[in-house]
């Protein structure tokens, strides 16, 4: 199947360091060789790429590990193709507007014989049983909600309750953003880390490729990397449960009642 990686954080940040990595399992340590894609979300709106190349041997790839766009939010996939011809319409992520944000949407997992009713406001383009899901979701997030975004913990709650439903068709992890917040669910294999004061060094398991992130950050810094399997070594990943949503918010996972504070500071960061 396919594998996953997203960004969530406190300020505008390059994601070049990991992408190198984990571009490196899209046909060469790994292979998911049916195309790739990346969604950048910043002060100007959500920015996409897909490319039916694999990922490893993409020049357009290489130019994102080696001068990656800044952005607070990242939502990145490579392909094993399970449903769905190796066509443009077909790559992840995929993109749609609710409540006036923009959603980006990566999926890994197969959902079998998944074919949800069909709604007026969002519809499939391609084939893809991961572009039914997040139609799906979508239109539930509208009918449940009309007038615009609810508060965060009502909008989890909805995330996690639609997601649920939809999982019970097969497996289901996936990573949506609209820019502000990440969501991230897990059927069979998550994992994040979050990297913040004291910075640790850290090594790429798929290349030859190692930083000191104390020396490309500030103390105020944070960012929560998430991806199907760990990126690196030297950093303490953290696995999900089977059938957990986590919200990130400024770079660190939500919690109710004592949300993360935003850093204020404009300055870029890089991991």
């Amino acid at each position: 199947m396919c594998q996953l990686l997203g960004m969530n954080s406190s300020k505008p940040a390059g994601l070049g360091f990991s992408f190198a990595g984990f571009a490196e399992r899209g046909g060469r340590t790994a292979e998911h060789s049916d195309g790739w894609g990346i969604a950048f979300h910043d002060a100007a709106g959500c920015h996409l790429i897909t490319d039916l190349q694999a990922s490893s041997d993409s020049p357009l790839a290489a130019s994102i590990r080696q001068a990656p766009k800044r952005a607070r939010n990242v939502v990145a996939h490579i392909r094993k193709a399970t449903q769905g011809r190796t066509t443009p319409e077909n790559s992840h992520p995929f993109t749609r507007t609710l409540w006036g944000k923009t959603w980006s949407f990566a999926h890994n997992g197969d959902l079998k014989e998944y074919y949800p009713v069909h709604t007026p406001h969002y519809s499939a383009l391609g084939e893809t049983d991961s572009e039914r899901a997040f139609c799906h979701l979508l239109s539930a997030l509208l009918q449940r909600y009309p007038r615009g975004a609810p508060a965060r913990s009502d909008l989890f709650a909805a995330v996690a309750d639609i997601a649920s439903e939809i999982a019970s068709y097969g497996s289901f992890n996936f990573i949506l953003s609209d820019g502000e917040l990440f969501f991230a669910h897990c059927s069979t294999a998550l994992h994040y880390v979050v990297r913040e004061y004291p910075f640790r060094d850290a090594r790429l398991i798929d290349c030859d490729l190692a930083i000191n992130f104390s020396q490309h950050n500030h103390l105020d810094d944070r960012m929560a990397v998430i991806a199907t399997a760990p990126l690196t070594t030297g950093e303490a990943w953290l696995a999900f449960q089977r059938g957990e949503l986590k919200m990130f918010v400024h770079g660190a996972p939500y919690t109710l009642g004592n949300e993360p504070i935003s850093a204020f500071s404009g300055l870029p960061i890089s991991y």
